[in-house]
């Protein structure tokens, strides 16, 4: 247990028969379920899972391949099934190292957050040993994800190093959050449907020998995909189905007037390129629907980042520590 929550490992695997026994033998001891979920790996991941015999673990093994997501999706399952409460993912191929562990932890069991995860991006040093392309993918994609998910207080939303707590699972609509390499992405925006708390904790990522098997030509367009439907649902379900906000409101006018100074200003081109004068009630046509337009999605993006989900809410577990509030007074 850590502060007085029982905590469950979640480690998703796939070809990771040489790096899996890595994994659990340094699971700390704290940790009180490790849930191995073998995703229809062809390698005997499974078999160097069972030959440890860690009496912490408990291995599933998917008959057909789910990706990332689903093999994540099936441990919080049984990870509740243990009656844990919290759960942290671990990836197979002991890039995670445990030893930061407890600071990602103490966010959820402690500081009042639903759902915390680590950040590689936190100073110039974070990004010696990481390729080139992963920091330009990254920061594009953190980027893309906060507009997405409304998380503008998050940054590298692909790391899967998470921690979050069981009650906050439960709300989950599980079996709609995409299964594959998008699952980071899609579960912040479901989160920030639901207006949990989360919160960054810097820690450093462990390159090793590994080669990633994603295919950028299948990931780019899924990713595009789940952030463009995740961004829209997001609207619908925070701004206009649950409390018809301002945001909503600034966010349709602004795009309608936008796309019809859009519209106006490509017919005026034509025109121009025609011969035809262009009087100063055409230009104003097209500008004033412009400025208006851009001036309100402005204003609705700086309301959107003021409303993102950032304050922690939660109590602190039983037997754990108090909170920093009262231990601040208490040092007094």
């Amino acid at each position: 247990m850590h502060n007085g929550a029982c905590v469950a490992a979640v480690v998703p695997a796939y070809r990771e028969e040489l790096m899996i026994g890595r994994v659990i033998e340094t699971m700390p001891d704290y940790v009180d379920h490790i849930v191995i979920v073998d995703d229809c790996s062809p390698d005997d991941t499974s078999g160097a899972v069972e030959r440890l015999a860690d009496p912490r673990v408990t291995l599933i093994r998917h008959a057909v391949n789910q990706g990332v997501g689903g093999a994540i999706i099936t441990g919080h399952r049984a990870a509740l099934d243990l009656g844990s409460d919290v759960n942290v993912i671990m990836a197979g191929d002991a890039q995670m190292d445990p030893e930061y562990l407890p600071e990602l932890l103490d966010k959820v069991t402690d500081d009042g957050y639903g759902f915390a995860k680590a950040n590689r991006f936190y100073s110039p040093e974070s990004f010696v040993g990481m390729p080139g392309y992963r920091v330009f993918g990254n920061i594009v994609l953190s980027f893309m994800t906060k507009l997405a998910s409304g998380y503008w207080n998050l940054f590298d939303p692909q790391n899967g190093y998470t921690a979050i707590r069981s009650e906050v699972v439960r709300r989950l609509p599980l079996d709609r959050i995409a299964k594959r390499y998008s699952f980071e992405n899609d579960l912040l925006t479901h989160l920030n449907i639901l207006q949990v708390p989360a919160v960054d904790v810097p820690i450093p990522a462990v390159y090793g020998d590994e080669v990633s098997s994603i295919k950028l030509r299948r990931v780019i367009p899924e990713l595009l995909h789940r952030l463009t439907v995740g961004f829209w649902s997001r609207i619908w379900y925070r701004y206009v189905l649950w409390s018809f906000s301002p945001i909503a409101l600034l966010l349709f006018l602004g795009l309608a007037l936008f796309v019809f100074g859009i519209a106006v200003s490509i017919w005026l081109v034509f025109q121009i390129a025609a011969s035809v004068i262009a009087t100063a009630a055409t230009v104003m046509l097209a500008a004033l629907p412009l400025m208006l337009g851009t001036q309100m999605l402005i204003s609705a993006l700086q309301l959107d980042i003021q409303a993102t989900p950032s304050v922690p809410t939660y109590p602190p577990f039983e037997g754990g520590p108090p909170p920093k509030e009262i231990r601040a007074s208490r040092a007094l």
